[in-house]
């Protein structure tokens, strides 16, 4: 390409001309330039410096620069984009600017920390040790409401605890199906139950179950399964029932399910923004609840510990949840051997079928591949069966004396 000044003999030769002194005095010949990209969160400049021009015709942007604008243009939506999706760090309780620590808390193996609360009478006193695992959105104090009666006529103990990132627990960035059953196994020699213990969980808290039965089968009593979340990518079912149960669920809450499994490191930002409709679950839509859950619902609504679930933040309570929950599991509980073969220990499952966030589809078909697993049922219950009146009296009896 020709120089902007017009060809010469010399450059037609290959060889470089020197610029007429004349048009050029008092310049320096040799080109200097020096591009500077600043970049933060919120601008991004282009800053173009250049020095020791060839012609008086003052060009800001050299072709080469210009070469570098639709580079530069990625650095930047890519810097924009990474910037929204990153969530933001967890208020870990007890440091500076984090949330008080205000219940007892125990030291796991791996240094965090898990708050509990401890109910019925007196472990050292319990002939039955239940732990309790709270679903999605939840906290230690949304455990099962066993009557205090119950618990004395059978000598109860009850514990449950804030699952990871939930109030008051440190949350867990490399959670997975297997951690968490390890917490809980952590959980009971800290506080020695014993050799072997009850277990009760309720939605996402129910999912965990499987993941107990699997990783700790060895320390259980007993489990009761209540409502649980089932992941639609377990290997085992057949198309036809996930596509029943898939269509349950709001149009919101495929995208959100979808979203969880397929894009994991889109979860925060697809349950933050404002362009669309997020988790409807998340949100708390009330068009979820079926009619039996409505006024059961109202026991939920105003709790006064409220702003205690999330006060570590979204992401490493809930929306790891949803990561987790979803995700993609190495193994799937359909395929499950009975882990208690030839021994008394029992394990129910219990859902209604007019769920509308946890479709029943998923669970009546897990009771029909695993024979071992003792399935009720509930014809007119929604989700949130549980909280019903004397419910939690009659679940326990059933997994502690086998009561219907």
């Amino acid at each position: 390409m020709a120089a902007p000044g017009g060809a010469s003999a010399g450059a037609a030769s290959g060889k470089k001309s020197a610029p007429p002194a004349a048009a050029y005095s008092g310049l320096i010949y040799r080109r200097r330039r020096l591009i500077s990209f600043a970049l933060d969160s919120e601008t991004f400049q282009i800053r173009a410096f250049a020095h020791g021009f060839l012609t008086n015709r003052c060009c800001f942007l050299t072709v080469g620069t210009a070469k570098l604008l639709p580079l530069a243009l990625v650095v930047f939506l890519s810097a924009l984009v990474y910037n929204q999706i990153q969530p933001p760090p967890s208020k870990i309780p007890g440091t500076p600017g984090g949330p008080p620590v205000t219940a007892p808390r125990t030291k796991l193996r791996d240094g965090r920390y898990l708050s509990y609360l401890e109910s019925g009478i007196p472990k050292e006193k319990a002939k039955y040790k239940i732990i309790f695992v709270h679903g999605f959105d939840c906290c230690k104090y949304d455990v099962l409401n066993v009557s205090q009666a119950l618990m004395e006529e059978l000598g109860i103990y009850l514990l449950s605890f804030d699952r990871p990132g939930y109030g008051e627990s440190d949350a867990h960035p490399g959670r997975t199906e297997k951690s968490i059953a390890l917490d809980i196994q952590d959980l009971a020699d800290n506080l020695q139950l014993g050799a072997k213990f009850h277990l009760i969980g309720f939605s996402m808290g129910g999912e965990i179950m499987w993941s107990c039965l699997k990783y700790i089968p060895h320390r259980l009593a007993g489990v009761a399964i209540l409502a649980p979340v089932g992941n639609y990518w377990w290997s085992g079912f057949p198309r036809e029932v996930i596509e029943e149960a898939w269509y349950v669920q709001f149009p919101q809450d495929q995208r959100a399910v979808w979203v969880s499994h397929h894009l994991p490191w889109l979860t925060n930002w697809w349950n933050t923004q404002t362009l669309f409709p997020g988790s409807g679950v998340k949100e708390g839509n009330s068009n979820i609840l079926s009619k039996e859950d409505v006024p059961l619902g109202e026991k939920f609504t105003g709790r006064p510990y409220e702003e205690l679930v999330r006060q570590q933040g979204e992401h490493d309570s809930l929306h790891r949840d949803m990561m987790v929950g979803f995700g993609k599991w190495d193994w799937s509980p359909l395929e499950m051997e009975n882990p208690f073969a030839g021994e008394d220990v029992k394990v129910h499952l219990w859902h209604g079928v007019e769920d509308l966030y946890v479709p029943v589809q998923l669970s009546r078909y897990i009771s029909k591949k695993l024979p071992w697993v003792i399935y009720h049922e509930l014809p007119t219950a929604g989700h949130l069966f549980p909280a019903a009146d004397g419910m939690p009296d009659r679940i326990v009896r059933s997994l502690l004396l086998g009561d219907e």
